[in-house]
């Protein structure tokens, strides 16, 4: 990971210095370095040890922060990880047109391995990202949203690249189709796990270790797994000051929200349903060869679940 970051430093070298600032500003920021490490783990548990590796690894990250640039704009965050967002710094222009940037140097990076089985998996992997942006955008303030498309929003969103990075590995260590092919699904099922608990947290976190505003997603109009299944679970009441707070991106009675959200064991379904997908990720595993790295991909999928940030 140290060498993965080594890469990213590297590369974010631009003649424009507001472009270097402020890519540096949103790395700097940390984060959990998760589609990276997952690469990187891939490879080790197949037995890639080439430099490619940490290039797609920086690839990813580059990938994965261009969205959370263009994220932070269209949701008008203040807040990530614990400081101001970019475009709280710097403005929403500036903000989306250096993700731009950190979207078109990860392309500049993956032409380099000069295989085009990777050059289309992370070229529809940002295309179905992008798609799954649009996607949550028509959903806002739409309590009507059931399960099934709230997931079809996380895949795209957010598992997407997660499914990519672990296929990323496989295909460096030129592995069987069938070997691939399970990474993916290790990939997107881990991902799809990760969104649900983030969502949980939304709602059963603290804003101190999540390093963002509670009720962020509410306020935003999003209606995300908990919501959804407090207003099945809730009683008529319980389901309409629900449904009016999605609609109206309203904040006023978060504390309601947050008390019907809870008594109604909404959280446990969304966690449940978190389980099942790492109870799905870890079954993937099997496919590996048994060596610590696959050993790392397993505590992964299960102390993800037990995240409180």
């Amino acid at each position: 990971m140290h060498e993965v970051d080594r890469v990213i430093a590297r590369r974010l070298t631009s003649s424009v210095p507001l472009v270097a600032q402020i890519a540096h500003y949103i790395i700097a920021a940390g984060g959990k370095r998760l589609r990276p490490a997952l690469l990187l783990l891939v490879c080790g548990a197949l037995g890639y040890r080439g430099q490619h590796r940490f290039n797609l690894a920086a690839v990813v990250e580059l990938i994965h922060t261009a969205t959370l640039l263009h994220d932070d704009v269209v949701d008008a965050s203040t807040l990530r990880r614990g400081r101001a967002t970019a475009n709280e710094v710097f403005g929403n222009p500036a903000s989306v047109l250096v993700g731009d940037f950190l979207h078109t140097r990860s392309f500049q990076m993956m032409v380099e391995t000069g295989n085009m089985h990777i050059l289309e998996v992370l070229a529809e992997a940002t295309n179905i990202i992008a798609e799954g942006e649009v996607l949550q955008l028509m959903n806002m303030h739409d309590a009507s949203l059931d399960e099934a498309g709230y997931l079809q929003v996380i895949r795209s969103k957010t598992a997407k690249l997660f499914e990519a990075s672990a296929r990323l590995g496989a295909i460096l260590a030129q592995s069987p189709s069938a070997v691939e092919q399970a990474c993916a699904t290790y990939g997107q099922a881990l991902g799809t796990a990760f969104q649900i608990i983030d969502d949980v947290l939304d709602y059963d976190g603290d804003a101190t270790e999540m390093g963002k505003n509670l009720g962020d997603d509410l306020r935003e109009g999003k209606s995300t797994l908990p919501l959804i299944a407090a207003m099945q679970r809730g009683a008529p009441e319980q389901a309409a000051l629900v449904r009016h707070a999605i609609e109206q991106g309203s904040t006023d009675r978060l504390d309601d929200i947050v008390h019907i959200v809870r008594s109604t064991g909404a959280l446990h379904v969304a966690r449940d349903a978190a389980h099942a997908e790492a109870r799905r990720a870890i079954a993937t595993l099997a496919q590996l060869p048994e060596n610590p790295y696959t050993s790392g991909l397993l505590q992964l999928a299960a102390q993800l679940l037990e995240r409180r940030a």
